[in-house]
């Protein structure tokens, strides 16, 4: 009919379109957060207009799974000067079992 809304099943409803029922099963935990992080987790939270959870399984979900930037620096790059820094030593000391006889006696 002219006029009238179309209807959605109960369960597509306002709530499930914004998140607030899983199609998978969530675990709880319990998070502690200093003052300030906490204001600023509820700031951005109302700013996209998602709950608090929502915002932190993102947040969670980018640092555990992506891969860093081209940009990030490894361990190696910030000691890299040192690599080799020692002279006069053998070429195939890390390699030769020779090298470790009597280590840590």
């Amino acid at each position: 009919m002219r006029g009238q809304l179309d209807q959605k099943p109960a369960w597509q409803g306002i709530a499930r379109e914004n998140g607030a029922y899983y199609a998978v099963i969530m675990r709880t935990i319990s998070v502690k957060l200093p003052d300030d992080l906490f204001a600023q987790l509820g700031r951005e939270a109302k700013a996209r207009r998602v709950t608090k959870s929502r915002l932190v399984r993102e947040s969670l979900e980018k640092g555990l799974y992506e891969q860093p930037s081209a940009g990030a620096v490894s361990c190696y790059d910030l000691a890299r000067d040192l690599a080799g820094a020692v002279k006069g030593l053998p070429k195939d000391l890390a390699g030769n079992p020779k090298y470790m006889e009597g280590f840590g006696r």
